[in-house]
């Protein structure tokens, strides 16, 4: 990327003593983001939506700019953009819309890659309406997940199929348009969670040919806000809990109360920044960056990288383990050299065991951003090695993330 040093300037909280790897929990923010969040909130037009008056009118149009701009973002269409608080949230109030068709008999299949967004509100609908979960293991020797993993699961009881577009874990990209594929083929709906892939390869809809995409715009350098994308007839055909005056039609069928104005605008700003700079340009630069990572853990005695070992069909992110210490202690030691990791099990519960690691402590976690660079891989390296002979001892609750 010639321009990185102009991308990477363009990061206020970049600047300074810290090598940032925690980018997969949430990366930082872009000027154009903040400052599109802070000129809304100056502007005098922070109101509220439909309204007869100039300022709600700003609303509603801004509401219509950020759909637009996701729907370039992820080749769908803006009518059926959701924005919510997270993925979280968005994903439970997909799935207590859908749980009102679903019963005994029914089943969903979930994958163990996935981050437990994707999979917790699914057993919560099994739990509450009789139906049944099965569950799609992944290839733990090499991080990925077969195609017939999951399709082989698939049948006629089959309502809905929810995939990973990329794990958050280990970075693995599924197939999910071959997942998808057959899962239609069966007549069942998919929800692709695209959290992980959005900030690293191009997303677009209609390739993938998925029902539901979810994705939260802090992992791409916005504001925290989840926004997901609902197949506009899918969205209409949806029951979903809410409050009397809510819309009946269109993405506010599921968006609970008035949204967030000014994270509507950093929304729209995080994803012209990502069109602007372009996703082939950035998985190429971040590739570069991943390999020196990759190869140079692989080069440390006493270091494990979890999964893959390689850096094909992946996003850049990765999970090691460093002998004879927890992960927690190799976090802590790291941010005494002032580099950030994450260290837990990611939210990714149900790979862990799999992966050979502690449901709990699970490992140490780095990504690579589009602010990354050589220096900052090169710091990471230097410190594991350092990290490797240190005698260390810490406790500390599972972080968030």
């Amino acid at each position: 990327m010639g321009h990185l040093n102009d991308i990477r300037n363009r990061f206020p909280g970049i600047p300074g003593d810290w090598a940032r790897f925690d980018g997969p929990a949430g990366t930082q923010v872009v000027d154009s983001a903040i400052e599109a969040a802070a000129d809304w909130q100056r502007s005098g037009d922070n109101a509220n939506a439909h309204g007869a008056f100039a300022a709600s009118a700003a609303c509603d149009a801004l509401a219509e700019r950020t759909s637009a701009s996701m729907g370039r973002l992820l080749g769908a269409d803006p009518a059926g953009m959701v924005f919510g608080p997270s993925t979280t949230a968005n994903m439970m109030a997909l799935t207590r819309a859908v749980a009102r068709d679903l019963g005994p008999g029914d089943e969903v299949v979930c994958t163990t890659l996935d981050h437990d967004s994707n999979v917790a509100p699914w057993l919560l609908l099994a739990r509450d309406t009789g139906a049944k979960v099965r569950m799609a293991r992944f290839d733990a020797s090499t991080g990925r997940l077969p195609i017939e993993a999951v399709v082989d699961l698939v049948g006629p009881a089959t309502r809905w199929v929810a995939v990973t577009g990329s794990s958050n874990a280990v970075g693995t990209i599924p197939d999910t348009a071959a997942i998808t594929a057959a899962a239609h083929a069966a007549g069942a709906r998919v929800v692709v969670d695209g959290v992980h892939l959005t900030p690293h390869r191009p997303v677009d809809v209609g390739t993938l040919g998925c029902d539901v995409l979810t994705t939260s715009s802090y992992k791409w350098y916005g504001p925290h806000a989840g926004i997901m994308w609902v197949e506009p007839g899918l969205l209409e055909s949806l029951s979903p809990y809410k409050v009397r005056p809510a819309p009946d039609t269109g993405p506010g069928r599921l968006e609970y109360g008035t949204p967030s104005w000014e994270g509507l605008a950093g929304i729209d700003a995080a994803a012209c920044f990502l069109l602007d700079v372009g996703l082939e340009e950035i998985a190429a630069h971040e590739a570069e960056r991943f390999a020196r990572l990759l190869d140079g853990l692989h080069e440390i005695d006493g270091v494990r990288v979890v999964g893959p070992q390689d850096t094909a069909d992946r996003a850049p992110t990765l999970m090691f383990e460093v002998a004879g210490k927890s992960p927690a202690a190799v976090a802590e030691l790291l941010a005494d050299a002032q580099v950030a990791v994450w260290d837990g099990h990611n939210y990714a519960v149900e790979a862990m065991v799999p992966l050979g690691l502690d449901a709990e402590d699970g490992a140490v976690r780095a990504g690579i951003s589009v602010y990354t660079t050589d220096h900052d891989v090169d710091r990471l390296l230097a410190a594991v090695a350092d990290v490797v002979d240190r005698p260390v001892s810490v406790d500390r609750a599972q972080p968030a993330g």
